[in-house]
This record gives structure tokens, C-alpha cells and sequence, in this order.
């Protein structure tokens, strides 16, 4: 059965679920939204918030409310395939018009309503970015980098990565990114340019209201990055090494309690499918799941099915099975620094598909780390808004917000892998799922 209900925003109730908004405050019980024009008017309860007459009333009791999810790191042109070199050599031609938009599609209903696209060729970025503001495809808000910028690129990879080797090239490359629309600068390897040429880059990004991330992969990378003001390090890093070193974590320490930079410092660990690659070597059905083939044409997914058809035999992942049991380690140790922590997973690389990693993320933090539900929803929503400077309008569910709202069935505070199965998804008022079913008239 196709579901089809209107595809404009409208003026919409939401009644009797419990509402987990994003800020601290305890969920609320028995929950009224009132959503007029993708906009959320008014929140309140069944009894102290009757419905105004012209609203249609949806029922949502037996269910938790949320913002929408955010997916902090993602990468939109890749979808799962185990073999970059191929995979770039034969569909970069088709990242704009089919690659990126199912990734974008697959995120969104997964209950991701905004995502931060960190690598991809620039005119992509820019097209895929304005077909899905503009609504002529459908996709989370995105947040995007454009290509990587590091001191050296293989041939293969200048499509979306640019080298810069001076600070004329830094501050050049910086206002080009700017001017494209890109709110991200990416670094990667910074370790390996001159420090002026990196120092170069995030003064050059911050004065136009950028924001800079950095890989976070070696101990050099995360002192410069410190050193030079970067804003949010990616990944946990440092491959088998059982923790990171003191003078590292004294430098993250200090920066995270002197205030400078704005007082926070942002880290996306990017942890679950590290963790969990050996679980998927030993029952690898996850990885038939029909979700990820959304969007995809026949001749992508087959080559993707076959990239991956023996997980335990990938060049990319044999190292894992030795980081796996530094992981908790260097977890507990960056908690302990006070950087503030987002969800964020990588999708897209090597069996990481967007249907499927934030909630995987977001239930290792809660079932292996034992990090607090409400506190690993809000790395999730409103901290990620927070980083990003749009809280005022995104992050939490809130009178004057935009109605970026996703629902689940049951207690997701007590079980926060029900994210696996959103049941309603909606983005600036609009429904794109509901009871489970995708509203393919908004598509």
C-alpha cells in the first residue's frame, strides 16, 4: 500500500506522545505540538493545550517524541563501497545526480533531518545542496565541506580533495569553499603542512563565520589542531595505541576550560563500527538490508554486494580487530577532558550505510559506553546545533523552531536502539513517514 498524505506543510497537531525535546528538562508526558507553516507554535499538554480548530490532529500516544536526528559526519558520496579507488574511477560522473541524493534520502528516513557532508567535490555539493533546499529532492539539512583540504592529494582523489601548500593558497581555497556556500572547512593530515599554512586556514574559515573539523587520527594532529583553534576533532584515532598521550589530553583540558574559542570544543568519535566489525564478520545480514539499496540504480547496488561479500577479508578494516579493545579507553579519556561530544559515524564508508549508522552510533554510546539516553539524544540534536551556531532554530522542540520532529514506539530512553525503526519522520512541518510507512508523495 502506497501512503500519500499532503506533501506542503500544513497545520498539524501532535497529541499524547512523550515529548523528549533536547534541552534538559524532563520528557513531557501526554504532549501537544502545534506546527503551522513548518514552524512549531506552541508545545504544551492534552490538558493544558487544547487544539486551536483547522489543525489536523495526529494521534501519537505510545509514542516519544524527539527533534530530529542529526548525522555529524557523513560522507554522501559513498554508500557502503569497500574499494574507493573503483568506486570513484566509475560513478563520480553520477555522485550529483544518484549517489548523493540516495544517501541524502536514506538519512532522512532514518529520522536524520540534519546532516554535516564532510568530503565530496564541490559543484556536487553545491547543486545537491540547493535540490534539496529548494525541494526537488528530499534530504536532512546539509552542512557541507566541500572537498578536503590537506598539504598533499593522490591523483586519484583531486575531485574532492585539494591540496594547499601555502598561506596564500590556505586563505585562497578558504574564501572559494566560502563563497560556494560551504559552512565547513575539512582538514585532514594538518600535521603535515607548514603551521602557518594550517594556522592560515582556520583564521581564514572563522573570519567569514566558518566552522573548521580536523582528523583527530594522530597525536600531532590533535596538539596543531588545539594549537590553531580548530573547532570539532572526527574519529578517536591513534589505531592501536591504547590511549592518548598526557600532553594530549592536558592540551584538550586546557582548552576545554579557558574558554577561548568560544569555551567548547566539539568531538564526533565515529566509534560503532570499529566496535562492532568483528559482529559483523560473524553474522553479516545486516548487511542484506534492502534500506541501504534505496535510491540506487541495479548496476550500484550489485557492485556494492560485491564489494563487500567476504567483510572479514577487507584491506580497509584489518587493523580494526586490534583498535577494537583501545576504543572504551580512549572514549572514557576524552569524556573526561570536558570536549563536548557528537553523534556522528562516518556513514558511507566500507559497510557503514545511512539507513542504519546514527542509531548503531548512538545505542554503542548508551549500551557499551553506558553514556545517559537523554544525554546521547541531545549529542544527536541540540548540541550539534549548538556547534554549528543554529540553535536558535534547530536542536530542540520548542515554540518558534522548525519542526524537524521524528518519532518512535515504546521507551527509547530505556531502549535507544528502537531508532533502528523510526516511525515518523518529519522535516519544516513536512511528513515523510509516519506509522512506519514512507510518504512517497513527498518524494
Amino acid at each position: 500500500m502506497v501512503m500519500s498524505l499532503p506533501v506542503h506543510a500544513e497545520k498539524i497537531a501532535l497529541v499524547g506522545g512523550r515529548l523528549i525535546d533536547g534541552t534538559v528538562a524532563p520528557p513531557m508526558l501526554h504532549s501537544v505540538i502545534l506546527i503551522d507553516d513548518g514552524i512549531i507554535q506552541q508545545v504544551g499538554t492534552v490538558d493544558s493545550l487544547p487544539v486551536p480548530e483547522g489543525y489536523r490532529e495526529i494521534n501519537m500516544g505510545g509514542h516519544d517524541i524527539l527533534p530530529g536526528l542529526w548525522e555529524n559526519h557523513a560522507h554522501l558520496m559513498l554508500v557502503g563501497h569497500a574499494d574507493y579507488p573503483h568506486w570513484n574511477a566509475t560513478y563520480s560522473d553520477r555522485f550529483e545526480s544518484e549517489i548523493m541524493p540516495a544517501a541524502a534520502l536514506q538519512l532522512l528516513l532514518a529520522g536524520v533531518t540534519s546532516a554535516r557532508d564532510l568530503g565530496a567535490p564541490l559543484t556536487a555539493s553545491v547543486n545537491v545542496k540547493a535540490a534539496i533546499r529548494e525541494g526537488r529532492i528530499p534530504g536532512p539539512h546539509l552542512y557541507t565541506s566541500g572537498p578536503f583540504l590537506q598539504h598533499e592529494v593522490d591523483a586519484w582523489q583531486k575531485g574532492y580533495r585539494w591540496e594547499v601548500k601555502t598561506v596564500q593558497e590556505a586563505r585562497l581555497r578558504v574564501r572559494e569553499l566560502h563563497e560556494a556556500g560551504m559552512e565547513i572547512v575539512k582538514l585532514i593530515d594538518h600535521d603535515d603542512m607548514e603551521i602557518e599554512v594550517a594556522r592560515a586556514v582556520v583564521e581564514e574559515a572563522h573570519r567569514l563565520g566558518m566552522k573548521v573539523v580536523a582528523h583527530a587520527h594522530k597525536p600531532n594532529e590533535i596538539r596543531i589542531g588545539v594549537e590553531i583553534g580548530i573547532d570539532n576533532f572526527e574519529h578517536t584515532g591513534l589505531t592501536t595505541a591504547p590511549g592518548y598521550p598526557q600532553d594530549v589530553l592536558d592540551a584538550l583540558i586546557e582548552r576545554t576550560a579557558t574558554g577561548i574559542f568560544d569555551g567548547l570544543l566539539f568531538w564526533t568519535p565515529t566509534v560503532e563500527g570499529l566496535w562492532n566489525y568483528s559482529n559483523t564478520v560473524a553474522n553479516p545480514t545486516r548487511l542484506t538490508d534492502p534500506c541501504w539499496e534505496r535510491g540506487l540504480s541495479d548496476e550500484v547496488i550489485a557492485d556494492i554486494r560485491s564489494s563487500i561479500q567476504h567483510p572479514s577479508q577487507l584491506g580497509y578494516m584489518q587493523l580494526t580487530p586490534l583498535r577494537r579493545s583501545t576504543l572504551k579507553n580512549k572514549i572514557a579519556q576524552l569524556k573526561d577532558t570536558g570536549v563536548v561530544m557528537l553523534i556522528g559515524t562516518d556513514s558511507g564508508i566500507p559497510m557503514k550505510f545511512h539507513c542504519q549508522s546514527t542509531w548503531q552510533e548512538m545505542a554503542w554510546w548508551v549500551e557499551e559506553m553506558e553514556f545517559d539516553a537523554q544525554e546521547t539524544i541531545r549529542a544527536a540534536t541540540y548540541w550539534p546545533a549548538v556547534m554549528m551556531g543554529v540553535q536558535d532554530r534547530f536542536g530542540t522542540l520548542q515554540a518558534g523552531k522548525v519542526a524537524d520532529i521524528i518519532a518512535v514506539r515504546g521507551d527509547v530512553l530505556r531502549y535507544i536502539n528502537l531508532l533502528q525503526k523510526v516511525e515518523f519522520v518529519m522535516k519544516e512541518g513536512t511528513i515523510y513517514k509516519q506509522d512506519g510507512q514512507v510518504n512517497e508523495s513527498a518524494l
